[in-house]
């Protein structure tokens, strides 16, 4: 959507920590995540968001051939088609943030698909390959073992809680290296118009603290 594509010129150059205290100005619930880590941890992150859920594993009960990660793939990008750089997968351990959800491979769909990127509260393995994708990568960390026998992908474009944080398909997340922040939807333009109000009023004040010292240091001299 083109309002997206604004949205994102809009984001450029913005910190996490102004986007958070732009929107705890409008609401006062939690909305930050952080301790993420990226294999390269300068690409910045935003977008709005579709969701995976995952669920301990039961073959019993779901089965690879419906429950696998290519299928939930689909399903959850199915909405985001008409503007898929723009969009951010959002994947949920429920409670396995130490298990890999997915690696290289199988995140190579992000490329074909043309996302932004994939942020999750549970790890991802092939940093270096993650390294070489266009898209950005957020986890809790890199795993070397696959989480096949733990976790599998359950629902898609789902509520679901990353680090705490509810987050709802159609919501927006910013994310970098300081942490992550989720946005809803109904205020995404006023919370990036007031972050980059906040960026501006602190270099102000820097200027100002800075005249201060200045002066502090001439009258010291004097």
């Amino acid at each position: 959507m083109e309002a997206d594509a604004h949205r994102a010129l809009a984001a450029e150059g913005l910190a996490c920590a102004e986007v958070t205290d732009a929107l705890g100005r409008a609401h006062r619930h939690r909305a930050h995540v952080t301790g993420l880590v990226s294999p390269v941890p300068t690409r910045r992150l935003f977008g709005r968001v579709v969701t995976i859920s995952f669920f301990p594993t039961c073959a019993e009960r779901l089965g690879p051939e419906e429950f696998n990660f290519g299928r939930l793939f689909h399903q959850a990008v199915q909405g985001a088609a008409s503007d898929p750089e723009h969009t951010v997968l959002v994947m949920a351990s429920n409670g396995y943030p130490d298990v890999s959800l997915a690696g290289g491979t199988k995140l190579s769909r992000l490329t074909n698909a043309g996302l932004a990127g994939v942020l999750t509260d549970g790890r991802l393995r092939d940093f270096d390959e993650l390294a070489e994708e266009p898209y950005a990568a957020w986890c809790s960390g890199e795993a070397v073992a696959w989480g096949g026998g733990a976790v599998t992908p359950f629902q898609a474009n789902v509520p679901v809680v990353i680090g705490g944080v509810g987050v709802h398909p159609g919501q927006y997340v910013f994310c970098d290296s300081s942490g992550a922040v989720f946005i809803p939807e109904a205020d995404i333009d006023e919370v990036l118009e007031t972050a980059h109000q906040i960026r501006r009023d602190d270099a102000f004040h820097r200027t100002a603290i800075a005249r201060e010292s200045a002066d502090d240091a001439h009258g010291t001299e004097r």
